[in-house]
């Protein structure tokens, strides 16, 4: 039974060693890189965020893509909505008629990215 009880304080003790070093590894490395820094950054991926903060900010950030998004849809459905009427017009009318909702889309698509007049 002593052997026994040696053996079970041994392991504890080794566990506790162990876990004592794990903790002061890892509070060595958050002191000498703390937190926020680029020091843990890979030097590719440094050289790369660099590179794009050189560029600034991409211009996506400042378009309204919600409203943008709800926009394109609406065009889609008077697309739809316009050839549907183009199909039950008479064979003859029908393919100026698809041309001319084709360009109608178009160009009120190209419209989006440009500023909205105001009214």
């Amino acid at each position: 039974m002593a052997t026994l009880t040696r053996i079970v304080r041994g392991a504890c003790a080794c566990a506790l060693a162990g876990a004592a070093f794990a903790a002061s590894a890892h509070a060595s490395a958050q002191e000498a890189a703390p937190a926020g820094t680029d020091a843990t950054v890979n030097p590719t991926v440094a050289r790369q965020q660099a590179h794009e903060i050189a560029k600034g900010d991409p211009p996506r950030w400042y378009r309204d893509d919600p409203a943008q998004q709800t926009l394109r849809k609406e065009l889609g459905a008077a697309l739809q909505e316009a050839q549907n009427a183009c199909r039950k017009a008479p064979t003859a009318e029908r393919k100026s008629c698809m041309q001319e909702a084709r360009a109608t889309w178009q160009r009120e698509t190209a419209q989006l990215g440009k500023p909205m007049p105001r009214q």
